[in-house]
């Protein structure tokens, strides 16, 4: 399963800062939860931040592209600001 956000980057921009994060879930169920919750909230500038995300094996992953390096550090800090709190979520109320 994976959502990406459709961009392209104006010729004279090239997506040159990248970084991945994965995050481990107890099962495939709350990785799922999480996809789900954190897929709705699509990147603010598009055309200069790409996110795709995916699970697998119990597992979040994401990938970030920007072409600077202040806007993937802001939409990789925000994305875990989420993150953590769909997490918490998933702790405390999720399906064991």
């Amino acid at each position: 399963m994976a959502a990406i956000v459709h961009a392209v980057a104006p010729s004279n921009q090239t997506w040159d800062f990248s970084c991945n994060l994965d995050v481990n879930f107890e099962s495939e169920e709350h990785a799922l939860i999480a996809y789900t919750a954190l897929s709705v909230d699509k990147e603010l500038q598009p055309d200069k931040v790409r996110r795709v995300m995916s699970v697998s094996n119990n597992k979040l992953s994401v990938h970030f592209e920007a072409i600077e390096a202040r806007l993937l550090r802001a939409s990789f800090s925000a994305f875990v600001d989420v993150l953590t709190l769909a997490t918490r979520t998933i702790q405390e109320f999720g399906r064991n």
